[in-house]
């Protein structure tokens, strides 16, 4: 069986138990030694990282809870820059791999991906190098990225994005206010916030920012 001869510590950051323990399971055989540690949603998985300094790489998913597109990789990124991130996902679109690259991820390995190829794929990623589907590279290297606001996304607080996301869905501050169970007072102050970091002066402005973010599955 295909083996890596070294040791590896990983962050399994996935909302699906069923999911982990399948990674896990593929994991496990493809080191001489192996300290996976696990996560189910944003705040776990920034939590786990701030207690461990010494992970060789997360493997995150995109959409467990706290992440919402791709907020979650932007903020594992923005905040541990040296933690290698790949991510782990049952979307196979170009344009979402795409955006995964460009905003940093060092990997992108579809959750369909036989063993062997994840073993390599690790390798590639552990060793300092990008690795994404072969079958996509040439799709990979014709696309463009509209923007990258990966640094704007990073700099807001995980309410500040949820309120983003909320005035995008078209919500008034009322209406804000009481699916955060907060004030409206907050939410203005959190719109404020929101203005300020994106240098922009209205609403429209602030969600056209968001674009970029929406994942097309």
């Amino acid at each position: 069986m295909y083996r890596l001869i070294l040791v590896a510590k990983f962050l399994i950051a996935d909302d699906h138990p069923l999911y982990r323990e399948a990674l896990i399971s593929a994991l496990q055989p493809l080191f001489e030694n192996v300290d996976i540690i696990q996560s189910d949603g944003l705040d776990s998985t920034l939590e786990a990282l701030q207690q461990h300094s010494d992970f060789d790489l997360v493997l995150l998913d995109l959409n467990m809870p706290g992440c919402d597109s791709f907020y979650g990789l932007i903020r594992v990124s923005q905040d541990f820059p040296k933690v290698a991130v790949a991510v782990v996902s049952a979307s196979d679109s170009v344009e979402v791999v795409c955006k995964v690259m460009n905003l940093g991820a060092k990997g992108f390995i579809p959750k369909s991906t036989p063993t062997i190829v994840i073993a390599e794929a690790l390798k590639q990623i552990m060793n300092g190098k990008n690795w994404f589907p072969e079958d996509m590279q040439t799709d990979i290297e014709d696309y463009v990225p509209a923007i990258d606001i990966a640094k704007l996304v990073g700099e807001l607080t995980p309410k500040q994005f949820r309120v983003l996301r909320l005035l995008q869905n078209g919500l008034l501050n009322k209406q804000i206010a009481f699916d955060l169970s907060i004030t409206e007072a907050t939410v203005k102050a959190h719109i404020s916030a929101i203005f300020r970091k994106f240098n922009v002066n209205t609403r429209t402005q602030a969600v056209l920012m968001l674009k970029y973010l929406d994942i097309v599955e």
